[in-house]
């Protein structure tokens, strides 16, 4: 039986340097701790602060390096700018995880132009803004690994929810064009689709729905695997597709969603 040791050399993360968007909380949070254990270094990305130095602490108790940046990644001057604070502390980014995101419950009449840009700046622009910064310094290292969460939702529509829709199936069909545009520099683009998660943004979603909490999840739980997700489902998703285990895999999009599409 392989110890632990060998298992994070198997897995390739020892020496790797990731880049988290969304790191303080939730699912983003779930995957910078799964990389980090692992052996990845870790750069911590949020627009919450608090949250953010919080989580940096308790990262670096898995021994590795870890920093918290903060970032609004729907600005591109904050995207310039940790990229490169980042590089001057990790010298490179091995990983770049697109998770930062947020959620909009309202149909196109409802929905503000304003409430609009903020949905597709925040879930769709972020992943190009982040992503043009970080890949140049991948091609310089000889290739690295881009993973963009995206939602259920960006294959298939959902009720009064439609910036986000639009948002995450662009997110979708950007990592298929980003995996065949730098397919030739070792660079490898995938998508992760989750279902319903047990967040705070979760939480946001029936508030915003007006429905009670507890009938929202139990609601949600009705798939063929009966519950909603953690945030250690999707992160160990991630780590999948971060691995050298999914060295011949780019421009796929995986879903995390217990059956729920199916």
């Amino acid at each position: 039986m392989k110890n632990f040791s060998e298992e994070k050399k198997q897995a390739g993360f020892e020496g790797k340097a990731a880049l988290i968007s969304g790191a303080a909380s939730g699912i983003g949070l779930a995957i910078t701790q799964r990389i980090a254990k692992e052996g990845a270094d870790v750069a911590m990305v949020d627009i919450d602060e608090k949250a953010g130095k919080r989580a940096e602490k308790d990262i670096q108790e898995f021994g590795v390096k870890s920093k918290f940046y903060l970032c609004d990644v729907s600005q591109s001057f904050d995207c310039r700018k940790t990229v490169s604070e980042v590089l001057e502390d990790f010298k490179k980014i091995d990983i770049l995880v697109n998770n930062a995101g947020m959620i909009l419950r309202k149909d196109i009449v409802e929905s503000s132009e304003d409430e609009w840009d903020r949905v597709m700046n925040t879930n769709l622009k972020s992943v190009y803004l982040l992503s043009r910064s970080v890949v140049p310094n991948m091609v310089e290292h000889g290739g690295g690994c881009i993973i963009n969460i995206s939602s259920g939702w960006g294959l298939k529509g959902g009720p009064k929810a439609a910036a986000y829709c639009a948002a995450k199936g662009g997110m979708v069909n950007l990592t298929r064009a980003m995996a065949i545009d730098h397919g030739h520099q070792n660079i490898r683009v995938n998508c992760v689709c989750p279902g319903d998660i047990e967040t705070g943004l979760l939480q946001k979603e029936a508030d915003q729905l007006h429905i009670n909490f507890k009938a929202f999840v139990k609601e949600a739980a009705k798939r063929p695997l009966p519950r909603i997700g953690s945030p250690d489902d999707v992160a160990n998703a991630v780590l999948f597709l971060a691995s050298e285990m999914s060295d011949w895999v780019t421009g796929s999009v995986l879903v995390v969603d217990g059956g729920g599409l199916a």
